[in-house]
């Protein structure tokens, strides 16, 4: 997991989620109303792993007038966070990078299935619905990540951005802070993969066009389903399907090096899509690819599984079964190597299916290492000049 083991956020306090409740043997949530969740994946708002529960006390007051029997829709919260550090170094030995930057924490895409979730906990809120709603804005990271590499000790390598929330979720369209970010890398000629299934990266292609000409940017964009219905009941606030592949073909005509992420591979519900999804891609522009299997660490099983049972209840025993077929019987296997692959026939299956494709579609091709020779410490004012 690239993201979570990251320091426990400094300048948000604890906040105790509403219909804190789920049995401590990993049973089901309480469940919210449909009518208070239009548009939102997650059908609980399960008490984090660190929440406080909330017990309702009748005070004898009831309802203010004109209320009773009305709940308000669950709708987006955002607060600021105060950013001590930015630069999160992962020591995984299964991923291509070690070190990440997320600009905002929760994210509103609101995918069932992302694995990124549990990191909620540690705010004191839910991985359900909390995490699609209760965002984190952290309005200074230009300015934490400027100095974090002007540090005398900092040693450059490439900074992967989306690889825990999603830097181009909507309020980035409001915010701006992943665009201040990408402005301190391009003057630090600072490498940057950023993996999105937000299509408000095309608003960046100036950047990053100029940053990919001189070998410092390459994309990952994400397109799990071409079913425009199955991606909105599982990715309710994701661009469409057809409006991501747009979104490689315009960041491959501004000379970003742009590869389709078939990710998460959802066993007997997406994987019949793998080759289509990969020969899509290829026609919009992507000039490499890569694939994940499923992945329900923590709070996420329970709540892909309460998903499962509410969209597709007759589907949900063969899915599950294929995922714990898997992991050795169980939700979620967090060993290093088999995580995002998973071990048996199926997923030996869907491996070769996958080095087929690409093979006969022309995208096997390796992208080059991002350049690191071009950077310098980001300047101040007072800083000495250089001579050459």
């Amino acid at each position: 997991m690239s993201d979570l083991a990251q320091n426990e956020p400094k300048g948000v306090g604890p906040v105790v989620s509403e219909d804190a409740s789920r049995a401590a043997d990993g049973g089901l949530g309480v469940r919210v109303a449909p009518e208070r969740r239009r548009g939102r994946a997650a059908v609980s708002n399960a008490a984090g792993r660190f929440d406080l529960a909330r017990e309702a006390v009748d005070d004898g007051w009831g309802p203010p007038e004109g209320m009773a029997g009305a709940e308000p829709a669950v709708r987006r919260e955002v607060s600021e966070e105060a950013t001590r550090s930015l630069i999160n170094y992962v020591r995984s030995p299964d991923l291509p990078f070690d070190r990440s930057i997320n600009p905002y924490r929760g994210c509103e895409h609101g995918c069932i299935y992302c694995f990124a979730r549990p990191s909620h906990a540690y705010l004191g809120l839910s991985p359900g619905l909390d995490f699609e709603t209760r965002l984190i804005a952290r309005p200074d990271a230009a300015a934490v990540l400027r100095r974090e590499l002007r540090a005398r000790n900092y040693r450059v390598a490439p900074i992967a951005i989306g690889t825990n929330t999603d830097p181009y979720q909507p309020i980035e369209r409001e915010r701006g802070i992943m665009r201040a970010c990408l402005e301190v890398l391009e003057e630090a000629g600072h490498p940057v993969a950023i993996v999105t299934k937000g299509a408000g990266i095309e608003r960046d292609l100036d950047i990053l066009g100029r940053m990919a000409t001189r070998g410092l940017a390459r994309v990952g964009i994400s397109v799990t389903t071409l079913d425009a219905d199955l991606s909105r009941k599982m990715e309710p606030r994701v661009p469409s399907p057809a409006r991501r592949l747009a979104a490689i073909e315009r960041v491959r005509a501004a000379g970003v090096p742009v590869r389709v992420m078939v990710s998460p591979i959802i066993p007997a519900l997406t994987d019949p899509e793998l080759e289509t999804i990969l020969e899509a891609a290829r026609d919009a522009g992507a000039d490499a690819a890569s694939w994940v299997m499923l992945r329900l660490p923590r709070e996420v099983s329970v709540l892909f599984r309460e998903w499962l049972d509410e969209v597709m209840p007759g589907g949900a025993g063969r899915i599950m079964a294929r995922v714990r077929e898997m992991h050795g019987g169980k939700d979620y296997d967090a060993q290093w190597g088999r995580r995002m692959r998973g071990e048996g026939v199926y997923a030996a299956l869907i491996a070769q299916r996958f080095d087929k494709a690409i093979r006969r579609l022309g995208l096997e091709t390796r992208s080059p290492p991002l350049r690191t020779d071009l950077y310098r410490r980001p300047e101040e004012p007072g800083d000495q000049l250089s001579l050459f």
